[in-house]
């Protein structure tokens, strides 16, 4: 039994060390006394008998065996604060969310009250929620239903802005104290932090976090004064606002005027800071626990260089332009940020890099659930409401199950051996006169996500999947302006349908990639990989090319391009049905792929698939 015992313990110790290998900074055993809580833990089941498993299943097992005991703090009842009724910026990625927390809280035996208006939701259903009440986001009507309902906690990081600005304000109420009630994962002087721009840039200073040059103000003429200080062009951003609200760039005195009296309007307290416009922006959404055990989810790129809304952005995940040095070196930095704030839960923090440089800076830290993480838990298909909310009752990353590989925890950081790409979904001609310029602003009301083999694949089936009526990357009647000067200025000048102009300089125009790169400022990598599709595009309409002729490797070649069957017919003059006969004649069928977020490292049962 002894030496049965003595086994284990060296299993044990080989499972922490292979989740160390995969976190490099999770401290391995023998190190820093927190983690080392965790693998005692685990050891001490794995010792309660003879049988030994195999590593790592031992701290899954363990893992799963806590999960059904409840919640490791002591509540009983969690007030889940939803994100109210729908706006650009905050629409079904928080009702994702909620749901995701809800059914944590239920697993853990919490009985659950909800806060939402809206009734159109999922996280309303009756089998949800055990309490719902439809009343108004509001600080005044969050005390009344927390003096009612007595919860013991209250979960502020799944509704978005909304919910978060409520819960510091029910703070600075003294509701919170008054009637007990817990904040549970990041606390209420993180979120103060995080979202007040001042407090946030005296933050990282601390930490020698680079942040870009900016003065925070509460007047007009303090906005000019800081400008004449920062030098123009200057970025305008509003603090507590949602969707970049109130936000806008600057170029001269008149212009910082009228946008910092329109931001002013809107909240109490703008930043005025030096304008990257032309960066790459990068996002990166990190997990910390209690325990101060953290992983990076995943990383994400903008097609789109720094000045556009990443909500009106092209975003792709995992991030293709960066190279290992850039993308360890933010990689670092995020998690030293996270750990520096106090985050327990998951954080979203976005860079400006500088592309001809490792110079880079943080643009802010949503210290909660939000678009990007709704689109990074379903790119990776790591359920980061579903651990926040875990975390946020007190468990750690090592003893939380991996719901989809259910062999490893949630400290193992996903790995994707595939491309996903994000398009944003506009609705502008619903409106008179409304302007297609996007910026800092957000205008998007929705948002598609596709996932590929390859970068073009993946980016074809996302442009087919915002409206049907759009073949793939090609032009369309409404983006081909006759004067070359005017497509510079629609290059230049970005709007919702600048893709497609791209489109057509590329097929109609002969635009080069350095052309376009100047016009643009979007990264050589990503105009080389439209390229390939324009020479596949320009293969299949050549009039000599016929479906008869078409031979199998160009045909492949399509279709890893994404083109898709009804594309091809229509480039070569043919019909959808022929299209697809010829290519099963080839051999060429659509193949299921499992997302299991190890790239095939460890075996996962679950049904989460892609075609290709």
């Amino acid at each position: 039994m002894q030496q049965v015992q003595r086994r284990s313990l060296h299993q044990a110790r080989d499972s922490l060390a292979f989740a160390s290998r995969l976190n490099p900074l999770m401290p391995r055993l023998g190190g820093l006394a927190k983690p080392v809580a965790s693998a005692q833990y685990v050891g001490r089941r794995n010792f309660s008998g003879a049988r030994v498993h195999a590593a790592p299943n031992d701290a899954v097992a363990a893992a799963s065996e806590l999960a059904r005991t409840g919640a490791k703090l002591d509540v009983k009842k969690v007030l889940v604060v939803g994100s109210g009724g729908l706006s650009i910026g905050q629409a079904g990625e928080f009702d994702y969310s909620g749901s995701q927390a809800i059914k944590a809280l239920k697993e853990a035996n919490i009985e659950t009250v909800l806060v939402n208006p809206n009734i159109a939701t999922v996280q309303t259903s009756h089998e949800l929620a055990d309490h719902v009440y439809f009343a108004p986001v509001t600080p005044q009507y969050l005390a009344q239903i927390i003096e009612k309902e007595r919860p013991d906690g209250i979960m502020l990081a799944f509704g978005g802005q909304t919910a978060l600005n409520c819960g510091v304000q029910l703070d600075k109420m003294g509701v919170m104290e008054k009637f007990n009630v817990r904040v549970l994962g990041t606390s209420v002087r993180t979120l103060e932090l995080s979202e007040d721009r001042d407090l946030f840039a005296k933050a990282l200073k601390d930490i020698d976090i680079p942040v870009a040059q900016s003065t925070a103000v509460n007047t007009v003429q303090d906005a000019l004064d800081a400008a004449k200080e920062i030098k123009y062009p200057v970025i305008v951003r509003s603090a507590y606002a949602l969707g970049g609200l109130g936000s806008g760039f600057a170029a001269n005195e008149t212009e910082l005027q009228a946008l910092a009296s329109q931001s002013l309007s809107l909240c109490p307290q703008i930043l005025v800071e030096r304008s990257m416009k032309g960066w790459k922006e990068v996002e990166y959404e990190v997990v910390r626990d209690a325990q101060d055990n953290c992983v990076t989810v995943c990383n994400m790129e903008n097609f789109d260089p720094l000045g556009i809304h990443t909500g009106d952005s092209i975003v792709v995940a995992p991030s293709q332009t960066l190279s290992d040095e850039e993308y360890h070196m933010l990689r670092t930095a995020a998690i030293k940020i996270v750990r520096h704030m106090g985050v327990v839960g998951e954080c979203n923090v976005p860079y400006a890099l500088n592309p001809h440089s490792l110079e880079y800076c943080v643009i802010e830290m949503n210290a909660r659930l939000s678009r990007s993480s709704a689109l990074a838990s379903k790119a990776t298909g790591y359920p980061l409401a579903f651990v926040a909310a875990k975390i946020g009752l007190g468990w750690t990353l090592p003893e939380l199950q991996n719901s989809v590989t259910t062999t490893t925890t949630a400290c193992f950081e996903p790995s994707l051996d595939y491309v996903v790409t994000k398009i944003p979904r506009w609705d502008l001609s619903k409106f008179n006169h409304v302007s297609r310029d996007i910026g800092s602003c957000m205008k998007s009301v929705g948002e598609v996500m596709a996932i590929g083999r390859t970068f073009e694949e993946s980016l074809q089936k996302a442009i087919r999947s915002v409206d049907p009526s759009f073949a793939g990357f090609a032009p369309i009647a409404e983006c081909m302006p006759k004067e070359e000067s005017e497509l510079d200025e629609m290059l230049s000048s970005p709007t919702d349908r600048r893709l497609f102009y791209l489109a057509y300089a590329m097929l109609e125009r002969d635009y080069t990639v350095e052309r376009l790169h100047e016009l643009t400022r979007i990264d050589r990598w990503f105009l080389y990989k439209l390229e390939n599709i324009c020479k596949v595009h320009k293969a299949l309409k050549d009039p000599h090319q016929t479906l008869q002729n078409l031979g199998r490797a160009q045909l492949e070649t399509a279709k890893r391009m994404g083109f898709a069957d009804a594309q091809i017919a229509k480039l070569m003059g043919s019909n959808e049905d022929a299209v697809r006969a010829v290519r099963k004649q080839f051999g060429l069928r659509p193949f299921a792929k499992r997302i299991d977020t190890l790239a095939g490292e460890f075996p996962a049962p679950t049904n989460y698939l892609y075609t290709t």
